[in-house]
């Protein structure tokens, strides 16, 4: 696989600059204009779909392919100001310059942006489709995207990669690689809110063993403990993770066969300075699950999902009652001054509900928490049913976001203006996860959802791998992929005092978790 993430990812260089140099001389040899044509009284039909939806000015250029008959095609891009971009192609396939369409987005924020198609037939007559329309937002999104790109096999851990990919242009680089620690497994990459300068990753390997990488002010150290999913205070000064004992099982048939199970966990507060973890008795009782933390971004709560515990053998799989788990949306009060933790309650419930919550993202401005909801369980990516929602944090109404699919949807993160979300979403067919992007206005109402444009229009066509666990952050990672490498292959520099009580489960020490996406 190593081969062919090479060849998608770091040959784009080469190629962007190929396409760059025929994109120009298509442009200039493209007709200006076609005089005559008949109407056709729909839109066109392409992929990606990339219609009727909201995008980021400083978006990468919507490439797409054209589906429909004809022996050539052109195709307008256009707005109320600025100079069109004309693109002829014999394919149907339509590659957008960069740097005229960043122009065109950006001198038209808040105003549409059109797409006027055109197809000739074997007679060399043109058909014009009705026009497709998008709106350009006046907010940006964050520059960078970082996610895990893997085969999405249960038993196949040896070639995952944590990446980064440059939202403004194509341009994707490798944060960290499993080659570069024994094909070791890695995943539950964090930041402080969007910023890249602080970052911890989880790692697994057989042969250096189960450690935690942070990255901080451009140095890294290997904590010798295995942190799960982690929310990071705003302050940086503080990190809540959590410890799971989780498993994998399978279904006899499905559309999808695989399952997870959290059979013990809890969560740890880790303070950076001290090198010390606790567990107050609400984020670690023996009688419940704890998992997915989430802090509010003024720090004074943290959110996480909570689960009564419904089997007595925290060893067999699957555990007894597995699809009656549902989690509740709990949430602290904390004061970082005094490092005193208050009382928890409950925000929303399962009872309430009828559904197993989740993944409780809080966006910036801390207006409203995005979460999943799915039939039960604690894996979202695993339930066809997991849908996304959205809380007004102010009243704590929810709605079901306008996103979703008949497919799963899960692991969201907002960006740091709070006005977009990123989300994994396995609308194409159901196997393979995808990011996609949504705007989200002043009201809290989610826009038609866009997948993660590509330099090449029929990428997707052929991608067998997944995207996963996709977090927007404001510019790149701070840290060398070498540096992450290298602390990856070191023995730990930190050893943390973690307590390990009968609520704080082990885990297991080499073997890699086996659930995926």
């Amino acid at each position: 696989m190593a081969q062919k993430i090479r060849t998608r990812f770091a040959g784009m260089a080469v190629f962007c600059t190929v396409v760059a140099a025929l994109g120009s001389w298509m442009v200039s040899r493209s007709p200006q204009a076609i005089d005559s044509f008949t109407e056709v009284g729909r839109e066109p039909n392409m992929s990606p779909d990339y219609a009727g939806t909201v995008i980021p000015a400083n978006i990468a250029p919507l490439n797409f392919r054209i589906l429909e008959d004809g022996r050539a095609y052109f195709v307008t891009v256009r707005c109320d100001r600025g100079s069109p971009i004309r693109i002829f192609s014999k394919t149907g396939q339509i590659r957008i310059p960069i740097r005229p369409w960043h122009a065109l987005l950006d001198a038209n924020r808040g105003q549409s942006v059109f797409f006027d198609v055109y197809a000739q037939d074997a007679n060399r007559q043109w058909r014009r489709f009705q026009p497709v329309i998008n709106t350009v937002a006046r907010e940006d999104i964050d520059e960078t995207l970082v996610f895990r790109f893997m085969k999405p096999l249960y038993s196949w851990w040896k070639d995952i990669g944590i990446y980064q990919r440059n939202l403004t242009t194509y341009g994707v680089s490798v944060v960290l690689h499993g080659r570069s620690f024994g094909s070791g497994c890695l995943n539950c990459h964090s930041f402080v809110g969007n910023d890249p300068k602080t970052m911890t990753i989880c790692l697994r390997s057989a042969t250096y063993g189960s450690d935690t990488l942070l990255a901080r002010n451009g140095a890294v150290d290997r904590i010798g403990a295995k942190w799960g999913y982690t929310a990071w205070h705003p302050s940086g000064q503080l990190a809540v993770y959590s410890i799971n004992k989780v498993t994998q099982f399978f279904h006899a048939g499905g559309m999808e066969v695989r399952d997870v199970a959290d059979l013990d966990s809890a969560l740890v507060c880790y303070r950076v300075e001290s090198r010390k973890g606790v567990s107050p008795k609400e984020l670690a009782d023996k009688d419940r699950l704890e998992t997915y933390p989430a802090w509010s971004p003024d720090g004074k709560y943290l959110y996480f999902c909570s689960a009564p515990i419904l089997w007595k053998d925290r060893n067999t799989v699957p555990p007894e009652n597995y699809d009656k788990l549902q989690y509740d949306l709990r949430r602290i009060p904390y004061d970082i001054a005094t490092d005193q933790w208050g009382k928890a309650e409950t925000v929303l419930s399962a009872q309430e509900t009828g559904q197993s919550i989740l993944l409780p993202r809080i966006s910036p401005d801390g207006r409203f928490l995005v979460f999943c909801m799915c039939q039960y369980g604690c894996f979202p990516v695993y339930q066809p049913s997991s849908d996304l929602y959205l809380m007004d944090l102010a009243t704590r109404q929810y709605r079901k976001l306008s996103v979703n699919s008949e497919f799963s949807e899960s692991w969201h993160s907002w960006s740091s203006n709070s006005r977009w979300i990123a989300f994994s979403s396995k609308r194409q067919g159901g196997l393979f996860t995808r990011t996609y992007f949504s705007y989200l206005d002043d009201a809290g109402t989610a826009h038609k959802p866009f997948v993660l444009p590509q330099e090449d229009p029929v990428y997707y066509d052929s991608l067998v791998e997944t995207y996963s666990v996709p977090e927007l952050v404001a510019g790149p990672v701070a840290v060398s992929k070498s540096a992450l490498a290298r602390a990856a292959r070191a023995r730990p520099s930190v050893a943390p005092e973690i307590p390990l009580t009968g609520a704080t489960p082990k885990a297991v020490p080499s073997d890699p978790w086996q659930e995926r996406e």
